[in-house]
């Protein structure tokens, strides 16, 4: 299997490359955090839209800003190695900051995918992309499919609460 994971000290070269083949590049981002159906749901429809996908991955350290210090429960090179062996998938990117805002800056995708819980407005780069010629694009949820209530119904506490 070729390598997916792209480190940012190589990643201005390969989107160049990327770009001067004309081929049609999809973004989404995400923790990716116990991968479960509605991540792959979320992949598979973002590829339909595009030839080529590319994951934004939020750090361990990201994720920690995002949700708190209980959180990744899987770390950040684990979740490279499963993304990694989602078809759908192409490149991955790592970023560290609590926002994508600069690797889709970078990458200038075509499209910019989130998942219906979102307002396209309230994507972060939806201005960027569309002030480019890109389109931004919301993928609806599988209802009730979450990592956080994954984790939920994994705790006994908190099933005494439900």
């Amino acid at each position: 299997m070729r390598r997916k994971f792209i480190t940012e000290k190589n990643s201005l070269k390969f989107f160049e490359d990327i770009k001067s083949k004309n081929k049609k590049t999809v973004f989404t981002n995400g923790c990716f955090d116990i991968i479960h159906p509605g991540h792959i749901h979320l992949l598979k429809e973002s590829k339909k839209l595009g030839d080529i996908l590319i994951v934004g991955l939020n750090s361990d350290k990201s994720i920690k800003l995002i949700k708190g210090d209980d959180r990744p429960v899987v770390n950040e090179n684990d979740r490279v190695k499963i993304l990694e062996s989602i078809k759908y998938i192409d490149h991955i990117l790592i970023f560290e900051e609590e926002t994508p805002i600069n690797l889709i800056k970078l990458i200038t995708p075509d499209v910019l995918v989130k998942g219906g819980d979102y307002l396209k407005k309230d994507i972060v780069g939806s201005d960027f992309i569309l002030e480019n010629g890109g389109t931004v694009k919301t993928i609806p949820l599988i209802e009730g499919i979450s990592t956080t209530s994954l984790i939920k119904g994994l705790n006994p506490k908190d099933k005494k609460h439900n």
